[in-house]
């Protein structure tokens, strides 16, 4: 079949879908990088995306994926041998551990079952029990994108405090920025990163950097290798307005435009609207009588939600039925949930229609791939969200 009528659901947990005014946006003509015009665009983004991390600090924005922001974030402000202490709370905590050891860093990472988030009291034994200092970073993935999980940041804030420890405090947000409330100044993070393709509505493509004045300084005595990645050479550019190398015009166009829209519907407004849309769905699965990988209430997350399959169960196939019966794309299973989990993507541009329509193809699929369930996901999430 060559056409298929109505709308492809993008429902993974990012990229997301991209807003036809986002779309508009960056279909206008490249410009002069160098010029006047591009200097009032550089201002205005740079600007306005602090107001999602909820900082007064800089913001570093590079043409990058995530990954790139995890590997600024290290050579910025680390020095080879150095120690970071991180939490195995997902896939994405793992491969961030893959960077840090890859650029010479001695990663020490708290193991767990991936079904909760980074545990504060672990994390602060770590500490105290570091009695020479060794561990110069702590490394946390807010909003594990391959579970579900949301760690609780100004917990372990606090459990870096109670520590007494002066190790910088480093937060990955790829999935839960204008998503998920998130304060990096209130919160004491000195290296906050996320990207563009997520919360912020936009294709794949721009990674985002927030920094603190302990970052600031811990940078002028790092000695990892850094050219690409270099905070000195972006700031003193962003000063005027513009970036030391050719930047992604077009993707910064269309960051203008969602800054616009995220500050239109107020953030605050758009964390009520992701939260519900999460309870919604977890309302679906509980209905269906399924398990979350999310084992902690105080620790769900509002951007995805992750579906254990039962025993015996493929969810690939479940995701095949989806994608071939419904045109619907479901988030795979990652790492060791492979086969196990499949993924509900609820953030971004999205209301209460896509949301149902999105659970019915689910609720479909599961019918079709045989896999046991109880019926009604529908209308328990229907009437949640028509209560």
């Amino acid at each position: 079949m060559s056409y298929r009528a109505g709308r492809h659901f993008l429902q993974i947990p990012g990229p997301t879908n991209v807003p036809e005014r986002v779309l508009r946006a960056m279909a206008r003509p490249t410009i002069d990088h160098r010029g006047p015009e591009f200097q009032a665009l550089g201002h205005a983004v740079l600007d306005g995306v602090r107001q999602l991390f909820r900082t007064t600090s800089p913001v570093v924005i590079y043409p990058a994926s995530g990954t790139g922001a995890w590997e600024a974030a290290l050579v910025n402000t680390l020095s080879p041998g150095d120690r970071v202490l991180m939490a195995e709370t997902g896939h994405f905590a793992a491969l961030w551990q893959g960077v840090a050891e890859k650029l010479g860093l001695e990663v020490a990472m708290l193991p767990s079952d991936w079904r909760r988030g980074a545990d504060p009291e672990a994390i602060e034994a770590y500490l105290r029990a570091d009695a020479n200092r060794l561990v110069k970073a702590v490394c946390i993935v807010h909003n594990e994108t391959s579970t579900g999980v949301a760690s609780r940041i100004p917990a372990l804030r606090q459990a870096i405090d109670q520590a007494g420890h002066p190790a910088l405090f480093m937060v990955d947000t790829i999935s839960s920025l204008a998503s998920m409330d998130y304060r990096h100044d209130e919160w004491a993070v000195d290296v906050t990163v996320s990207a563009s393709q997520k919360g912020i509505m936009l294709p794949p493509g721009l990674s985002f950097t927030a920094l603190s004045e302990r970052a600031l300084g811990a940078h002028l005595e790092a000695t990892l290798p850094r050219a690409f990645w270099d905070w000195t050479a972006m700031l003193a550019a962003n000063e005027k307005g513009f970036f030391p190398y050719t930047p992604a015009t077009n993707l910064l166009y269309g960051l203008q435009e969602a800054l616009v829209m995220l500050a239109d519907e107020g953030l605050d407004q758009v964390f009520a609207r992701h939260a519900r849309h999460a309870a919604a769905t977890r309302a679906a699965v509980t209905a269906w009588d399924l398990e979350l990988v999310c084992q902690h209430p105080d620790e769900y997350s509002a951007s995805l939600t992750a579906v254990v399959v039962p025993e015996g169960h493929d969810a690939d196939q479940l995701r095949a039925i989806a994608l071939d019966e419904y045109d619907l794309s479901l988030g795979v299973g990652l790492g060791r949930l492979a086969g196990k989990v499949f993924r509900i993507g609820h953030l971004g541009d999205l209301n209460d229609l896509s949301l149902l329509g999105t659970l019915a193809g689910v609720e479909m699929s599961l019918i079709r791939s045989a896999i046991p369930h109880t019926g009604g996901g529908v209308q328990a999430a229907l009437r949640f969200l028509s209560a």
